[in-house]
């Protein structure tokens, strides 16, 4: 832990800084792994009897082995979402947290760095949290499962460049219903619970310009073992997103906080 701390360079001091804050605060933390396991039990075990099983790259599975790798992605989207909007804006806007950290020998990509990968961390954790529970369940039926993990991670750093960049623009808590709006929505359509053919073929495009449909289809093919070329394109694209959002982020709070 220490070693990798140490590779983040002056940006581990804002990681380290965060992960004392919910030292006091591990319910709250926690209380955002139980909504994925919720829909585990409810739609894919429940729903999964009515279902049967679905194709997976031409691998008829059961639903609720189809769902989980999924909910895996969808959990980093959230962790790493929630520090990203909600607390990220409360240290800008209120506890002027940043205007501190820029006090001391920290730099603004220091700063835009650590948080990054301190939202990331926490859906990273999320995503790990729950391929435990579905390993224990029998879900995942290859050792590449094991890194739906990373691809998680990857997940996490997209979200959390985006949700940065959004937030860094928010004017008030109002603003924060349009995340919402977006991210229900991107939820339950990015094939999490519904194989892309179900789709009409217009709106087939659409869900693949998603964010989350490349992390869910990365962590699908890891969790059956079924890896293409194709995936290769999944981690461009959410590593592409990460940097579009990151840029944002650090010229936002430079006018923000530099002046």
């Amino acid at each position: 832990m220490t070693a990798a701390m140490a590779l983040l360079g002056p940006a581990r001091h804002v990681v380290e800084r965060n992960l004392m804050s919910y030292r006091r605060l591990w319910l709250i933390f926690a209380s955002g792994f139980v909504e994925p396991v919720f829909y585990l039990f409810g739609l894919g075990i429940g729903l999964g009897e009515l279902v049967g099983e679905v194709e997976v790259n031409g691998i008829p599975v059961e639903y609720a082995a189809f769902v989980a790798p999924g909910l895996i992605a969808s959990s980093a989207m959230n962790g790493a979402i929630f520090d990203a909007t909600f607390n990220f804006y409360f240290k800008l806007k209120y506890a002027k947290t940043f205007d501190a950290m820029l006090v001391t020998p920290l730099a603004l990509p220091d700063v835009v760095k650590g948080e990054i990968i301190w939202s990331t961390v926490r859906g990273s954790i999320y995503a790990a949290s729950f391929l435990a529970i579905s390993a224990a369940l029998g879900l995942m039926t290859s050792w590449w499962a094991l890194l739906t993990v990373p691809a998680a991670m990857l997940v996490g750093l997209a979200f959390s460049a985006v949700g940065t960049a959004l937030s860094s623009s928010f004017r008030s808590w109002h603003d924060f219903d349009y995340i919402q709006l977006a991210l229900q929505p991107m939820f339950l359509a990015s094939t999490t619970f519904f194989p892309l053919s179900v789709f009409p073929d217009w709106a087939q495009p659409l869900v693949q310009a998603t964010p989350l449909y490349h992390g869910v289809s990365l962590c699908r093919n890891l969790a059956f073992g079924t890896i293409s070329i194709n995936d290769v394109g999944h981690v461009i694209y959410l590593l592409g997103v990460m940097a579009i959002g990151m840029a944002i982020t650090q010229r936002r709070l430079g006018r923000l906080l530099l002046g």
